[in-house]
């Protein structure tokens, strides 16, 4: 099991090029994925079966990285293309419409999850992985179209069926662990908008978001600022929250604003950490930021 970097790939196993041929015979089918959340997920269920490529580097933003060409044509050529699909890939979505119209095989995780809605817009909520059992429903959906892909299938499925069982025991470390922290203090006030899921599942309050909506390519106004700052007066919060792709420059105004001691925590939201850091796969990514909002909401 392997992130594979696209110009490692290119380079190294010349396999495709940028006219969009296809592999080879004889090589393990190539599965594209968006961004590295996903990435790690279908990484996990093909190990060495299918030849995973991961588009978003570590740490970076899904809703404002983008293509270069050669990922473009690697993306059509794919065997099977992996997105999000709730407007969370908002610089690459033109780039997976176009290969599912060349007729690469498509799978979209938003399909099989149970949509939310922002508080403060009608748009559909993309970050369904902040409650595990989201991405158990997606799992489960996936693991048969890689086992199919695979030459040994029951390998995929076999993965599928243990890593379901740690996303379920995760989710009961999640409930616990939230759960424990006093109601009146179970709150969160982050950068933007990423915690929806997980307030519905774990009995979290969202007290606001600096920018509006979900994406981070909005930008605050005056007056969303200044209700946030009176969110965290009311509420005494004590600690807020930023992505770690993001600066946390904005989060500090609002801290220093809101006139009392207030903490700024990174959380890893949109994005793993690089390799070797804490938050460097799927749950590790989840477990961490238990214990950071925990630490956060309890200090």
């Amino acid at each position: 099991m392997r992130r594979v970097a696209l110009g490692f790939a290119l380079a190294a196993a010349g396999v495709l090029s940028l006219v969009g041929c296809a592999a080879p015979a004889g090589d393990r089918p190539t599965v594209v994925v968006t961004t590295n959340i996903l990435g790690d997920i279908v990484e996990t269920l093909a190990g060495d079966e299918l030849e995973v490529i991961t588009f978003m580097p570590p740490d970076a933003d899904p809703h404002s990285f983008e293509l270069s060409a050669q990922d473009a044509a690697v993306l059509r050529s794919a065997d099977l293309v992996v997105s999000n699909g709730l407007g969370l890939e908002e610089g690459v979505q033109h780039h997976v419409d176009a290969s599912a119209e060349d007729g690469a095989p498509q799978f979209v995780a938003g399909d099989h999850v149970e949509p939310l809605g922002y508080l403060d817009s009608d748009a559909v909520d993309p970050h369904f992985w902040t409650d595990l059992t989201q991405t158990v429903r997606v799992v489960d959906a996936l693991a048969p179209v890689l086992a199919g892909l695979a030459d040994d299938g029951s390998t995929v499925t076999d993965a599928a069926a243990a890593y379901r069982a740690e996303l379920e025991t995760l989710d009961a470390d999640l409930s616990a662990g939230l759960g424990a922290i006093p109601a009146e203090h179970r709150a969160l006030v982050t950068n933007h908008h990423v915690f929806g899921y997980l307030a519905r599942r774990y009995d979290v309050r969202i007290l606001g978001a600096a920018v509006p909506g979900g994406t981070t390519l909005a930008a605050p106004s005056a007056a969303d600022l200044q209700e946030l700052v009176d969110a965290i007066d009311d509420a005494g919060v004590r600690t807020i929250f930023a992505d770690s792709s993001q600066p946390d420059r904005l989060m500090r105004v609002l801290a220093d604003e809101a006139g009392r001691d207030v903490t700024v925590v990174p959380l890893l939201t949109e994005s793993l950490a690089p390799t070797g850091q804490p938050g460097d796969t799927y749950l590790d990514m989840m477990r961490e930021n238990l214990r950071r909002i925990t630490d956060g909401l309890t200090r």
